[in-house]
């Protein structure tokens, strides 16, 4: 079946960097399209970035020019890359894909504060 690992998450202060993992298995990995999410307390589910099979990625404004999603298919594994770090980056960051229903992994926790 379908499982998504996250790790990388922890506390950081404020303008550092940290470095997200999402181990995928039980499916095609390189055919798929791969996401990180975030959900802060009291917040919706926001995307904050997506790479296609293809390379091509996407970020909203809130991230863009911060934060990098990648891919390597050879380890099914996805990473977001996040960098100059704000307070309002803390929440817990989720990996997901998209395989005729939605796939989300347990989440880690990335809490920015000095």
């Amino acid at each position: 079946q379908v499982q998504l690992v996250e790790s990388g998450g922890g506390l950081v202060q404020p303008g550092r960097s940290l470095r997200l993992s999402c181990a995928a298995s039980g499916f095609t990995f390189r055919s798929y399209a791969m996401n990180w999410f975030r959900q802060a307390p009291g917040k919706e589910r926001e995307l904050v970035a997506r790479i296609t099979s293809g390379g091509y990625t996407y970020y909203p404004a809130s991230v863009k020019g911060r934060f990098t999603i990648s891919r390597d298919d050879s380890k099914n594994t996805v990473y977001l890359q996040m960098n100059s770090l704000k307070p309002e980056d803390t929440a817990v960051y989720l990996c997901n894909t998209q395989i005729a229903t939605d796939y989300w992994g347990q989440g880690t926790q990335v809490t920015v504060s000095s």
